[in-house]
């Protein structure tokens, strides 16, 4: 949040007041969440996912979509962003810097664009008759006109070529408000077609659905659109490459992207199986054909964000905001930067309002501006300042430079509780403008600690770094229990029910480190304690069964999250906990008896995991048998993923906001599915995990189990990155401080162990290993 700061004072000046509607928006859409994907949304505000004409911008980041493999550390794989689309390729920056320059001699004034006789008009009319109906067919795709446009009536025609002032085939000038029209459109000729690079522009309606004809409901949208068929298959999107070829060459062609080019991979996959024809090659158009170094959707999606989210595209990033939306936009700048589209894109160009009176001129004009697309609202009057990043201190992208400083022992500090307890719950809530920055940790006892947390571990000049601070251990032993003072302060003695395992899910502490959640207890509630006394707080019945497991979302402003617990009655309750009030509910007045938010059905056993994301507004849980289920937090079913068939007993869940499901199942086998239920990863380990969690941005997945050793991979393939010493005990809970520089583990011995964790240097490191060379033994 201490960077966001800056980020929304800066966008209440530049828009003005967030609906919020708006800031919801902002979490709803998994890829907003990067740095580079949140500024590029800020910017696209007065764009919206509702109108097709005004669909949200994002750029070309690429442009290597041929080779095998792709260096996202080689400059010259990414776009030029100080450039626009049109103006990348030399050669057809000249020819529209030409067409600018000699705009009077190429467009003298004229009454009509079209013409009384053209071969379209002729075979318009001689449709029906042979050879004309087979040269209409070779001349628009083997396909008839839309029915509208068809020639089907006399009356029809001459009344089209009287009111239409695109059709001119009789005398464009008997009708009378026609005539003053073209003669309006002669006299004022210079002032109403000024000169421009582009006739078409990089965001319309036609681009939108043709980037995602293949998913619903802009399936239907782009049949509506045109007569209920496909485009030629020539034209269809067909191939990532194929189309930056045209948007380099085509001089008809400057589309920039879309946002789901970063974050829905769906988009690329014809699941729907729609037959939209062959190419003139004989190649069917089926799914999109990806680059070489993109085996499948999923890895486009992921390396394209990596792209944008790079140094490359960060630090300048700011040029391609001043084309679209800043001073580059319009005027002198756009004319200098090759950056010019038809005047009727431009927001305030024509005056609907005044074209009251005169209903179809109105309508010609509303459907000229829905061919050309419309520019975004300008923004900016001046330069968009540049992000700080990397490069700009002379460091190239991910050079082993910018880890030079950071090569630290693997373990920071063992803290050895007196209980010898295994420890079975780690929670570090260590945001430094908490009241009390701490690691809280349970064992499996029940006697739980609250080590303050010391924000020490960091790179020197980060917030809250000191010399004084770099000679302390992060974390302190909570007094009452170094002292054993006050271990009843401590204690939660309230008895469980004598079938249930302690383990890490049987606890959840709020993001305040000021409450804790326990489920287990006899009589199928779950109960709330406070961390400061040990004292019971509140006890929530709903279940018909004993409370097996307890999960947490992440928290809202003032500490309002979603609780989730699952029972051996073989549902789950989604709770509302009100970070104000301190309670399950909302309503101080009725604590005592809480209703649930939802009741999510749908397993045939026993509740054993559960993990919920507020985000994306899903719960996925696993029960003792049977698939996962997919739920929202309404209580809907959406699905259940199936794993393979040694994949039955699942145990851990954890969900990223990116929307990647890890399912830990017994015998160490791994999943990973997507939110749509496809089986994305799958590995095998020679361990029993007992704890798992997922990084912050949802790429890496940290694993520790029976055999004390931590393990970090990559989430989206389960390539291994690091592996960590071995303990002298098993591993049962985990945990990163809010850093992400801090990994803390619970182990059966009765100890936490504080570990340094560098999730950048390892993909670096993964990135420029030899083919072949191991993981270094440690």
């Amino acid at each position: 949040m201490e960077k966001s700061k800056g980020v929304l004072v800066y966008s209440e000046g530049l828009h003005g007041k967030w609906m919020f509607s708006e800031i919801r928006a902002v979490f709803t859409r998994r890829f907003l969440l990067q740095n580079t994907a949140l500024e590029i949304f800020m910017a696209n505000r007065r764009r919206t996912y509702n109108d097709l004409n005004q669909y949200p911008v994002f750029p070309w980041v690429l442009t290597n979509y041929e080779s095998e493999e792709l260096d996202l550390t080689v400059p010259g794989n990414f776009r030029d962003l100080s450039k626009p689309i049109g103006a990348l390729n030399p050669k057809r920056a000249v020819f529209y810097a030409d067409r600018y320059e000699s705009w009077d001699e190429e467009t003298p004034p004229c009454h009509y664009t079209t013409h009384y006789s053209t071969a379209a008009s002729t075979l318009h009319w001689l449709v029906r008759i042979e050879p004309f109906t087979t040269f209409f067919l070779n001349a628009n795709g083997n396909k008839f006109d839309h029915p509208n446009r068809t020639f089907s009536g006399i009356a029809r025609s001459w009344r089209h070529c009287q009111r239409d002032t695109a059709d001119v085939k009789p005398i464009g000038a008997l009708n009378p408000k026609r005539a003053v029209f073209y003669a309006d459109r002669y006299e004022s000729w210079d002032e109403e077609t000024p000169p421009c690079h582009y006739t078409t522009h990089y965001s319309t309606a036609a681009s939108t659905l043709h980037w995602l004809v293949r998913i619903e409901p802009f399936t239907t949208f782009f049949l509506n659109a045109n007569g209920n068929k496909f485009d030629h298959p020539n034209r269809t999107f067909s191939g990532i490459a194929r189309s930056w070829r045209h948007c380099q060459r085509d001089t008809a062609d400057v589309k920039e992207l879309i946002p789901e080019f970063y974050y829905l991979p769906e988009m690329f996959v014809n699941s729907n199986g729609y037959c939209m024809g062959d190419r003139d090659d004989g190649v069917p158009v089926c799914d999109v054909e990806l680059p070489a170094w993109a085996k499948k959707p999923e890895d486009f999606v992921r390396i394209n964000r990596m792209a944008l989210e790079s140094e490359f595209v960060s630090c300048q990033l700011h040029q391609w905001i001043d084309l679209i939306f800043g001073y580059k936009q319009r005027g002198p700048e756009a004319a200098r930067a090759l950056n010019v589209f038809h005047h009727l894109t431009y927001e305030g160009s024509v005056n609907l309002d005044s074209l009251a009176s005169d209903p179809p001129l109105r309508e010609a004009i509303e459907a000229q501006i829905q061919s050309v697309g419309q520019a975004p609202s300008q923004l900016l009057i001046e330069p968009h300042p540049p992000r700080s990043s990397a490069m700009h201190l002379c460091f190239l992208p991910q050079s082993p430079l910018m880890f030079k400083d950071q090569m630290q022992q693997d373990v920071i500090m063992v803290l050895k509780f007196p209980s010898n307890s295994p420890v079975t719950h780690v929670a570090a809530n260590t945001l430094p403008h908490l009241t009390l920055p701490a690691v809280v940790t349970i064992t499996c006892s029940r006697l739980f600690a609250v080590n303050r947390w010391h924000n020490t571990v960091g790179l020197r000049g980060a917030p809250g770094y000191s010399l004084e601070q770099a000679h302390h251990l992060p974390i302190e032993m909570d007094s009452l229990i170094a002292n054993n003072s006050g271990t009843n302060k401590r204690q939660i003695t309230d008895l469980v029910d004598q079938s249930i395992q302690i383990n890490t899910q049987c606890f959840v502490v709020t993001a305040d480190n000021r409450y804790i959640l326990v489920c287990g207890f006899w009589d199928k509630s779950f109960r709330v304690y406070s961390s400061d006394t040990g004292k019971l707080t509140q006890i929530v019945f709903g279940h018909w069964d004993v409370v097996t497991c307890l999960a947490r979302s992440e928290s809202y402003i003032g500490g309002d999250c979603y609780i989730v617990s699952g029972s051996r009655d073989a549902t789950l309750l989604l709770w509302y906990w009100s970070g104000r009030h301190h309670i399950i509910g909302d309503n101080p007045n009725n604590s005592d008896y809480p209703a649930p938010r939802a009741v999510l059905t749908g397993h045939d056993y026993e509740v054993v995991c559960v993990s919920v994301c507020a985000e994306l507004g899903i719960v996925i849980s696993g029960a003792k048998e049977g698939p996962c289920l997919v739920h929202t937090i309404t209580g809907d079913l959406l699905r259940a993923l199936e794993g393979p068939d040694s994949c039955v007993l699942p145990r851990l869940i954890s969900v990223s906001s990116e929307g990647h499901c890890i399912i830990y199942y017994d015998r160490g086998q791994f999943c990973n599915f997507s939110i749509n239920g496809k089986l994305l990863a799958q590995m095998e380990i020679n361990d029993s995990a007992r704890a798992i969690l997922l990084s912050s941005d949802g790429q890496n997945l940290v694993t520790g189990g029976d055999n004390g050793v931590v393990e970090v991979w990559q989430a989206c393939d389960f390539k291994q990155l690091y592996v960590y010493p071995g303990c002298d005990a098993g591993i049962r809970a985990m945990d990163l401080s809010h850093d992400q520089r801090t990994l803390i583990t619970g182990m059966a011995s009765g100890s936490i162990v504080a570990f340094n964790i560098d999730f950048n240097r390892w993909h670096f490191e993964h990135q420029n290993r030899p083919l072949g060379k191991k993981l270094p033994e440690q």
